[in-house]
């Protein structure tokens, strides 16, 4: 058991059983009253922000998260094959673990994985990725209803919006937490 003099931006806590890592903490020392810490914690599963103050010298639960780099290999059914890239162990991670993760993930991509007690928790990716274009339809000179942008498939066969000016065969950089364009890459 730790008290709340440990919390610092990083920690997880088990509360009720869930995983929170602090974002921000704050230690507040009142001219009335007694001392407390305000915190705002993320849910390490679902990614809810939540405000939670506790009081000074409160018992609080720390769990460990350990945060390890992993490759990943293929997806087999209903789950994926990463590998730890220090002792070359494959883990099955389920499809719930990776989520929307799994739109970006090309074969042999390095990945951060998040596991308590050798169960992966979260996956998460890099920034952004570079990734081709498999499809797309022909830009229409002039054809400004759609703000520019036209849909292509991406290799790993997520829709995204790109200009129109892009074609079938080109690299562009993709940002991993919305799923937007970023850019073209030349090779």
């Amino acid at each position: 058991m730790a008290s709340t003099a440990d919390i610092k931006n990083g920690v997880v806590l088990n509360i009720d059983g869930q995983l929170w890592t602090i974002i921000e903490f704050q230690h507040v020392k009142p001219g009335k009253g007694g001392a407390f810490v305000r915190t705002k914690m993320k849910n390490v599963v679902t990614g809810k922000t939540v405000d939670k103050t506790f009081n000074a010298g409160a018992k609080i639960e720390t769990e460990n998260v350990d945060r390890r780099d992993f490759q990943y290999l293929y997806a087999d059914g209903e789950s994926y094959v990463f590998m730890d890239v220090s002792d070359y162990d494959q883990l099955h991670v389920p499809a719930s673990v990776v989520g929307d993760a799994v739109n970006f993930m090309l074969e042999n991509q390095a990945v951060t994985l998040g596991l308590h007690n050798g169960n992966p928790l979260f996956i998460e990716l890099p920034a952004s990725v570079v990734l081709l274009i498999t499809h797309t339809d022909p830009g229409l000179q002039g054809d400004r209803s759609t703000g520019g942008t036209k849909p292509a498939t991406v290799e790993t066969g997520y829709e995204i919006q790109v200009p129109l000016f892009l074609e079938t065969g080109t690299k562009v950089k993709v940002d991993t937490r919305t799923g937007d364009y970023l850019g073209r890459v030349n090779d």
